[in-house]
């Protein structure tokens, strides 16, 4: 199967130009770009989505990492939704008890990492299970700082937005928000404060974070029997797809352990198989004491964020955290089903994992834009750069990549200042994989020669 373009995307006269215009009219500003990913989806069907004007593009992008299971509904879990529809699908799981959402937390809380008893507080989205992690960490411990990462990405509500430092946009004119967090270097291997390659030096690198943590933060501005946790994704998403070295989370956790601060690892994107692992974490051989799940975790068909935790940090008292679609009974059964979905597709996710790389790596030897390729499973990130030299990140460049795949019918999406991710569906076949692969070279190629 091939991508077939024959109306140029939010060109003049088109259906999709129509809509986007009405979108302005009526729909608030968020994250859109009209000029590079003119979009407008009507429907979708495995790894391809088709728009308003019939064209058909594959989709790279998974719905922002939602949709790891495909469009539009996986099967098997149409079949699970449509049965738990006929019995019911909200059934107030914070007042009442239900079976569906105990079912999904025993779930959850056997297959995240760590040897000891979990349990799992629901919600509706990412920035949702992460307010839970701060108001669980703060009350368990009774202490108030938490320390997050340059380039990490928890969130927009204001106390997850005070984690978040990947753009001073997502900051911009909301000031106050949630106070009390710290934010430190993510050890980057391409691009850190300390000029280390980190590729060919991973331990020195590692040291140098650990030592900014210790000696700068905890010795000279934060109490470290005052801090709460510290805050990572796995692997950062909105921060460019950013691998850290191997070892860095278990010698992290080593030092949090050293002063009791609790460690939260957000897998609100790189969960749910996206690596090749249920959760990204497992790659780095550590227990969280915390885990945020969102996006992926029902399969796109209704929203859902879990928080899974250490049973002995559960809330101390009733009533100090709820909401009203916690628990939701037909989302607990979409999310059970999902689960047991990717569990299947994992092997086949290690195996396409190897195809990105021999495709995806020459690209940073053959060309000077392209200054990094890095990626685990089918979490890839590619970032482009004015010269390798200077290592200045080229957002223009990388904007026209992305609309000249849209163009010829492969749908991507930015992240990081300059970078490009490439998270397919975890169901796209070898060859679905390879023509996604084939169209996004040839578009490096034309935007970097021009």
């Amino acid at each position: 199967m091939k991508p077939v373009v024959n109306i140029k995307p939010g060109s003049e006269g088109s259906k999709a130009k129509y809509w986007i215009e009405e979108h302005y009219k009526y729909v608030a500003t968020t994250t859109h770009d009209p000029q590079d990913l003119p979009l407008v989806i009507e429907r979708g069907e495995g790894v391809w989505l088709y728009d308003v004007d019939g064209n058909k593009y594959l989709d790279f992008t998974s719905g922002i990492g939602v949709c790891n299971i495909g469009y539009p509904t996986h099967p098997e879990v149409k079949k699970a939704v449509i049965e738990q529809l006929e019995k019911i699908a909200h059934a107030a799981g914070t007042d009442f008890y239900n079976p569906y959402q105990v079912m999904l937390a025993k779930k959850l809380s056997t297959i995240a990492p760590g040897d000891f008893p979990k349990k799992v507080f629901f919600s509706n989205s990412g920035t949702e299970a992460n307010e839970a992690a701060i108001k669980i960490v703060r009350q368990a411990t009774g202490r108030k700082f938490i320390i997050a990462f340059y380039g990490g990405f928890h969130g927009r509500t204001m106390g997850s937005l005070a984690l978040t430092a990947s753009k001073n946009v997502q900051k911009k004119g909301v000031f106050p928000w949630m106070p009390g967090v710290v934010h430190v270097p993510y050890p980057n291997p391409y691009r850190n404060p300390w000029h280390i390659n980190g590729y060919e030096q991973p331990e020195e690198l590692v040291n140098r974070v650990l030592e900014f943590i210790e000696e700068y933060v905890l010795d000279k501005i934060l109490p470290p029997d005052e801090v709460a946790a510290v805050i990572s994704e796995p692997i950062q998403g909105e921060g460019g797809y950013v691998v850290p070295p191997k070892m860095f989370f278990a010698e992290l956790k080593k030092l949090l352990d050293k002063y009791g601060i609790l460690f939260i690892d957000d897998e609100v994107q790189m969960g749910m198989g996206r690596t090749g692992r249920m959760f990204a974490i497992e790659h780095f051989n550590v227990a969280p004491d915390i885990i945020s799940l969102a996006k992926a975790l029902s399969g796109g068909v209704v929203p859902i964020g879990a928080t899974i935790f250490r049973a002995e940090l559960d809330f101390k008292q009733s009533g100090i955290h709820s909401n009203t679609f916690g628990g939701h009974a037909l989302a607990s059964i979409a999310a059970l089903k999902t689960i047991e979905v990717i569990e299947g597709l994992l092997p086949h996710v290690q195996k396409l994992e190897k195809i990105f790389a021999e495709e995806l790596m020459p690209l940073k030897e053959k060309y000077e834009k392209v200054g990094d390729v890095r990626g685990i499973g089918l979490a890839w990130g590619v970032e482009i750069v004015v010269d390798k030299k200077s290592k200045k990140p080229d957002p223009q460049t990388r904007n026209k990549i992305i609309k000249t795949a849209l163009e010829s019918g492969l749908v991507l999406l930015p992240c990081g200042k300059s970078s490009i991710r490439l998270i397919p569906p975890l169901v796209i076949s070898e060859e679905e994989a390879k023509t996604g692969l084939e169209i996004f070279a040839k578009a490096v190629k034309e935007a970097v020669s021009a």
